[in-house]
């Protein structure tokens, strides 16, 4: 099963998506930790990832699907992926689909995660991330707090915060998100697997009560 994880930053994906992963072994794979894994080592991708990231933008279309088209030939994607953070564009969509087409593959779900915009700016500025990248558990200091201050509860890394998870860049990211990644939403209406969630303290729905909805959906098929 191929599953594609949509929504603006902040709306809980790498959440949902982690715990996917752990509950019917699919694995999750984030361009933006491929992208920052890249920066922290300092290669060539990760300095022209950087020139982007660091102004809240998005990387160019034929960059990131470079890096997608290479990551789907892993062994251990073969029988399936929930990608968290690509496509961003109709195009890369398009590509994926083509990319798809020669494995016999397809998207059979599209999950869309919604979230009133001020939410999503307390939660990324209280956001701390796995440095683990065979854990990265995404945790947050008001919703979701380590037991252990800077602690990973699961694997007993450290936490870190991201360079890119303050207030300016944030409201940057937002609004590329939507002059960008929205047309994602009625492409993916179209071909009928898109599944939209309201993810918000408001309505008392958080990550993990969408996760387990979706198991539930999944496992009725």
């Amino acid at each position: 099963m191929n599953i594609i994880m949509l929504g603006a930053p902040g709306t809980g994906k790498g959440t949902v998506a982690g715990i996917l992963q752990e509950r019917i072994g699919i694995k999750q794979v984030s361009t933006g930790d491929i992208f920052r894994e890249n920066i922290k080592n300092g290669t060539e991708l990760g300095k022209i990832a950087d020139s982007y990231i660091s102004k809240g933008q998005l990387v160019p279309d034929d960059i990131t699907i470079g890096i997608v088209k290479k990551r789907l030939e892993d062994e251990d994607v073969k029988n399936g992926i929930i990608l968290d953070g690509f496509p961003r564009t109709v195009l890369q969509a398009q590509e994926l689909d083509k990319i798809l087409e020669t494995k016999g593959q397809k998207i059979d779900l599209v999950i869309n995660l919604t979230t009133p915009e001020e939410e999503i700016i307390e939660r990324i500025v209280n956001r701390r991330v796995c440095s683990n990248q065979e854990c990265k558990t995404v945790y947050n200091l008001i919703l979701n707090p380590p037991k252990k201050e800077g602690i990973c509860d699961k694997c007993g890394s450290q936490l870190i915060k991201r360079k890119d998870d303050n207030i300016e860049t944030v409201k940057q990211r937002f609004e590329n998100y939507i002059k960008q990644t929205s047309p994602l939403i009625d492409y993916y209406e179209k071909q009928g697997n898109l599944y939209t969630a309201v993810v918000s303290k408001q309505i008392n729905k958080l990550g993990k009560d969408v996760a387990e909805d979706i198991i539930e959906k999944i496992s009725q098929k």
